[in-house]
């Protein structure tokens, strides 16, 4: 039997291709499918099922387009009200390809439509051998419970749930059945996951904290305490999930546009996304451009930061680099790109250009009782200790915190992160609301740390 991971850095997000004797199931499958196909050709393998293991929220499927250019039939719990046309599955069902059996377990918790997979190759043996099991259980960690509120269900409701669906059906499989789950580290879906992106239920029930003995009551409160807010894209990639998306394959390349044209567009309330690096952005950018650079995970940024419903002109090194990030961008549903600007094209008709400054932690140090910090990791890093001074803000909810903390636009402000990605962007979005006097803090908070500078936490 075959068992292929698709891992795709950018969103920490896992596809299975599983293979038996010519036949194949892809299981929680990208938005962008080619990969999928030319490795199921590569290795001789018809694709018969696509498996979804609930309605994902952090990114958008490829399940339709899937299916339409193979044939095969998309497989959803029966619970998901999904409207593309399926096969409901419910505990106990079974699938088959080639000489592998594909047995259904409802596994809610993460969504109430959660389902795990079952994969045991009769070749071998009659037991099983694998467990896809979605957002249910990932390696050290579990699914977050809150995902699900917009259907009428508390947080509180899913994780004891979820309880049931770790114990009762998932931790009652032998320990050498290798655990594949749909996200690794880097995944908002949970919050403590592992950089491993497979396991086994042995390894897991000895190592991940949520697995540990505890009541109901406890892992209700472990699993609902200090979670990250949801970000703004979950519930319309969901509603895209449950519809099924567009095909992604033939569509046209965005247009490049001619500089009066962005201009008028911008005018118009456009944004540009300029997705280079932070030293290409620092060094010239478009005035009111917002960086979220191709070099991080500018999917999840994006769609967190960005308004779906506002169309964007994106800025690249490169043709390439415009193809790339409208992929990218798809992959959370922003289908909103009109256009590309070449800023080379850009500078030749007169168009201005601003720069960020860049600061080293060496810098920030001398000048710590002169700089407005602001510290734009999350909660729990920022509980590992942060630079002396600076204020907390998450990237994602900067905006909500300039005027809780009376932030001032005009003071010479220093923006810090882990490595300098999310500060930039930080900076960008700042800029737009009227900071002058920024600039982005090289290597974050780790070159603080390597240093030796002294760390603060909190009381």
């Amino acid at each position: 039997m075959i068992i292929e991971q698709i891992y795709l850095g950018c969103l920490a997000q896992a596809s299975y291709l599983l293979g038996s004797h010519g036949e194949a199931a892809v299981v929680d499958p990208p938005r962008d499918v080619d990969d999928v196909l030319e490795l199921a050709t590569s290795l001789g393998l018809t694709i018969r099922y696509v498996l979804e293991t609930h309605l994902h929220a952090d990114f958008v499927s490829g399940h339709c387009e899937l299916a339409d250019r193979t044939g095969a039939t998309i497989v959803i719990s029966e619970k998901a009200g999904a409207a593309f046309p399926h096969l409901g599955v419910k505990e106990g069902d079974e699938l088959r390809i080639g000489r592998a059996v594909l047995h259904i377990l409802e596994t809610p918790g993460h969504t109430p439509e959660g389902i795990s997979i079952v994969v045991t190759d009769t070749d071998v043996s009659e037991e099983p051998c694998a467990v896809l099991t979605g957002d249910t259980l990932f390696v050290g960690d579990v699914g977050r419970p809150d995902l699900a509120g917009s259907r009428g269900y508390t947080a509180e409701q899913m994780a004891s749930l979820l309880y049931d669906s770790l114990h009762d059906r998932l931790l009652k499989l032998p320990d050498e059945v290798t655990v594949y789950p749909a996200h690794g580290s880097g995944s908002l879906c949970g919050r403590s996951l592992s950089k491993e992106t497979f396991s086994t239920l042995g390894v897991e029930r000895r190592t991940n904290p949520a697995l540990a003995p505890m009541s109901r009551e406890a892992f209700v409160k472990r699993a609902t305490d200090g979670l990250p807010e949801v970000p703004r894209y979950f519930p319309m990639d969901v509603a895209i999930n449950r519809a099924g998306a567009p095909a992604l394959a033939g569509r046209p390349a965005p247009p490049a546009l001619a500089p009066d044209d962005v201009r008028r567009r911008t005018a118009e309330g456009a944004i540009v996304l300029d997705v280079r690096s932070v030293d290409a952005f620092g060094a010239g950018h478009v005035p009111g451009s917002v960086n979220v650079g191709l070099g991080g995970q500018i999917a999840s940024w994006a769609g967190a930061l960005l308004d779906p419903s506002v169309p964007l002109i994106v800025v690249a090194a490169d043709a390439a680099g415009v193809a790339e990030a409208v992929t990218r961008l798809a992959r959370v549903g922003l289908e909103n790109v009109e256009g590309s600007l070449d800023l080379d094209a850009w500078r030749a008709s007169g168009g201005p250009l601003e720069t960020l400054a860049q600061i080293s932690a060496e810098a920030v140090r001398e000048r710590l009782a002169e700089l407005q910090i602001i510290d734009v990791r999350r909660h729990a890093e920022h509980e590992t200790g942060h630079v002396p001074g600076a204020l907390r803000a998450p990237l994602d909810r900067l905006e909500s915190f300039i005027e809780r903390f009376g932030l001032d636009p005009s003071r010479e402000t220093a923006v810090i992160c882990a490595g300098g990605y999310r500060s930039s962007a930080a900076c960008s979005l700042l800029a737009r609301r009227g900071f002058t006097r920024l600039a982005n803090v090289t290597g974050g908070t780790a070159s603080w740390r390597a240093a030796g500078f002294p760390l603060a936490f909190p009381a």
